[in-house]
């Protein structure tokens, strides 16, 4: 069984600490056996203190890291010398150090900051709260810091943005260990969307507009409709009664995103949700899903998620279908 183990330390945020023991912990296989074993552990194996009124006692010390197959680290309001100067603390450090090589690592919103200051997304793209990325980024300049963005997923390292983005994040972890139906019945039964479109970009302060201001939402929800077809900027301008420049501008401040990354991004999903529960050959997944061509569809898939239709469905439904 994979076994997650989440690294609370001192002044951990305790609604974070307590998203992958909920996300994880719920997921069932197709039999309702356990898809994870979700162990939570702390540098010394003593009690943390929060960054509310309480403290928490955890069964383990930094040992249960050394056999982890996957290590997230929760926010905390108590970083210290790593916000401040880009170190860990010796204890920590340590700690750290007990991780196998390999082994997949998850920050949830500011934890990043722990994951920066071992080195470990030198040279890799990764997020954190969007309050925190200017500041991330001068103490952190090896690391190509996406402000925009819920979550990176950059293969064997993941880092989301702040507190209900690691809800995000996990349930990504799990739709990519076990497909979509799973994470769709976790989601549920946390009563949560199992995917959130647009980036942190819509959350990020900005001047309350009017209240005649129009939205690009019912267009949105109009495209969604109409993904299998060939969608131009100009229809959707036009659908949401705005010139396109004013289209292009309003769609990407409400979420982050420009109209044409937007479409792609939920082509890719409709495609992976096709090859998971259809028997559609890829050349009518890709008509499907907008992509027009399987050679389009193969290419954006490999974009997103770095693997083929066929790799996809092999992996998420191994059945025999034609293609």
């Amino acid at each position: 069984m994979h076994r997650i183990v989440t690294l609370a330390m001192d002044g951990v945020i305790p609604f974070e600490l307590g998203i992958p023991p909920r996300i994880f912990g719920i997921a069932r296989g197709p039999d309702g056996e356990p898809l994870y074993e979700v162990l939570t552990c702390t540098v010394d194996g003593a009690p943390v203190r929060t960054d509310a009124d309480f403290t928490i006692a955890v069964g383990h010390g930094a040992e249960a890291l050394e056999d982890a197959d996957t290590v997230v680290i929760p926010a905390t309001h108590a970083l210290g010398s790593i916000s401040t100067e880009g170190r860990l603390p010796a204890p920590l450090a340590d700690a750290i150090t007990r991780i196998r090589p390999g082994t997949r690592l998850v920050s949830i919103c500011t934890a990043a900051y722990v994951l920066a200051a071992a080195g470990l997304l030198d040279g890799r793209p990764a997020t954190t709260h969007w309050g925190n990325t200017d500041h991330f980024q001068k103490l952190f300049p090896k690391v190509k810091v996406n402000p925009n963005v819920l979550f990176v997923d950059d293969g064997d390292v993941l880092t989301s943005a702040g507190v209900a983005a690691g809800i995000d994040l996990c349930l990504h972890i799990v739709r990519r260990d076990h497909g979509a139906e799973v994470a769709n019945r976790v989601a549920r039964r946390c009563v949560v969307p199992p995917w959130r479109d647009g980036g942190q970009a819509q959350f990020i302060e900005h001047p309350i507009p009017a209240p005649t201001a129009t939205t690009t939402a019912p267009t949105r929800a109009w495209a969604l409709e109409r993904l299998h077809e060939p969608l131009s900027l100009g229809e959707l301008a036009a659908h949401a009664r705005m010139s396109r420049r004013t289209f292009t501008r309003r769609f990407r401040d409400e979420m982050g995103l420009s109209p044409g990354q937007w479409l792609i991004l939920q082509r890719v999903e409709l495609a992976r949700r096709l090859l998971e529960t259809s028997d559609l050959p890829v050349d009518g997944v890709a008509l499907r899903s907008g992509f027009g061509t399987a050679a389009s569809l193969r290419q954006h898939l490999q974009v997103a998620i770095g693997v083929s239709p066929m790799a996809y469905r092999r992996t998420f439904r191994p059945v025999n279908v034609n293609a």
